[in-house]
């Protein structure tokens, strides 16, 4: 089946950027797969395509792909250089603090542990959650989730590292077992023209869903 258009987020000669879902693959990795990857798709209207980042299984939103030799070689060449990425997402317990910085640094592979910064600011509080917005310049292998679990406040319904009786607890209630988070925003100089560039995802209907529930027991 091929990708809605409106899934295309932005297209140009150089770059491709789609929304993403919860539940979709990037691209192939090991093990069954009920469904061909979100690449897979895409490169049959798009020869040549080329990943240059990746998201989560459960993670949507913002992917970009590269359309020609040129634009990877450049974004592969600059390190991802003046990439921001803005997530929104759903984590366990109230944040006192209005907005912070999370600085931990975190392994990647070959090199030990790297830097690795996670700034965050508060969108919404509720009993037992709250809504936050991270903005992470680096990109390492599960950079938001392994923060907010280091600093107290994990991902709600994250089974890897968040916690277990929360979850629990938190899909008998509101009836949800994968963890929000959305990859909402990108900001990024475009590889071949130096011009600053912005794409946004808009919210999925499930996470719009879930604190339209939350402000209804707010409510009760």
């Amino acid at each position: 089946m091929p990708v809605s258009p409106h899934r295309i987020l932005y297209v140009d000669d150089h770059l491709l950027a789609v929304d993403k879902l919860s539940g979709e693959l990037v691209v192939r990795g090991s093990g069954e797969m009920g469904k061909l990857p979100l690449y897979d798709f895409l490169r049959k209207d798009h020869p040549g395509l080329k990943v240059l980042h990746r998201l989560d299984f459960e993670t949507s939103g913002v992917v970009l792909f590269a359309r020609t030799k040129a634009a990877y070689e450049a974004v592969i060449t600059s390190k991802f250089l003046g990439w921001v990425k803005t997530y929104r997402t759903l984590v366990m317990g109230q944040i006192l603090r209005s907005s912070g910085m999370v600085t931990l640094p975190l392994p990647s592979r070959g090199k030990g542990e790297v830097r690795a910064v996670t700034r965050y600011r508060v969108l919404e509080r509720f009993a037992n959650s709250s809504v936050v917005e991270a903005t992470i310049e680096t990109g390492r292998h599960h950079q938001i989730r392994r923060h907010f679990a280091a600093i107290g406040h994990p991902l709600a319904l994250d089974d890897l590292y968040g916690n277990r009786k929360f979850n629990r607890l938190f899909t008998h209630e509101l009836h949800y077992r994968y963890f929000f988070l959305h990859a909402q925003k990108m900001q990024l100089p475009h590889p071949v023209t130096g011009a600053p560039l912005m794409i946004e995802a808009p919210l999925p209907k499930t996470f719009e869903e879930v604190v339209g529930k939350l402000h209804i027991l707010a409510r009760m």
